[in-house]
């Protein structure tokens, strides 16, 4: 664990900027394909066909299973080195596109591979622990795409340890400001704004769409 300084929680602040993005990414796409398939496809059992042919011919392209299902070796391989952006973007379209179709059944592992691949791969150029940028991207993707700061910082806590909980509170936080006012929860009512902008009659009306 690096020392409280100033540096090191300014470096955790831009980490949850970036977790947030992600988390505000992988709501929008989900939402988008779910409506592209909506739009395209009247008949609702053709959806998941058409879906899983699609997604099948781009396993069989891409020669590998990497991005598709659980993900829990990638999930633990993003805590011991850097991996590439490329894992957390690949991820994010793969189960946007799956959930889209109208394949359901989970957005909660794949959104914890989203952060930690993600957190991985930002420790490129933010010199902090690759560790703990992964487990500071866990919980906070998590956070930004659900709209739940409180209960994914304790989570974090919980899984990676209280040392780490000054971070991990900034990076959920953080995550949560900049996810924007979208969620993968399409029944969740933001109760109030999350910046001054929102506050405004613009704001409002943003908000209730």
């Amino acid at each position: 664990m690096p020392d409280l300084w100033a540096p090191q929680l300014l470096w955790a602040l831009l980490a949850g900027v970036c977790f947030g993005l992600a988390g505000m990414l992988f709501s929008n796409a989900t939402h988008y394909w779910g409506m592209f398939f909506k739009k395209m496809f009247k008949y609702p059992p053709l959806r998941p066909v058409v879906g899983g042919v699609v997604i099948a011919i781009a396993v069989w392209v891409l020669g590998s299973t990497r991005w598709i299902g659980l993900g829990v070796p990638v999930i633990v391989e993003s805590f011991e080195h850097t991996l590439p952006f490329t894992d957390f973007l690949l991820k994010i379209l793969f189960t946007s596109f799956t959930l889209g179709a109208g394949f359901k059944g989970g957005e909660v592992t794949p959104l914890f591979f989203t952060g930690a691949a993600l957190g991985s791969a930002l420790s490129l150029f933010i010199p902090l622990p690759v560790a703990l940028l992964a487990g500071m991207g866990f919980v906070a993707v998590f956070s930004g795409a659900t709209n739940t700061p409180i209960a994914c910082t304790l989570m974090g806590i919980e899984l990676f340890g209280a040392e780490a909980g000054v971070f991990i509170g900034i990076a959920c936080t953080t995550a949560y400001l900049f996810s924007g006012h979208t969620g993968i929860y399409g029944e969740q009512i933001i109760g109030s704004p999350k910046n001054f902008l929102l506050g405004s009659d613009k704001g409002k009306k943003l908000n209730q769409l």
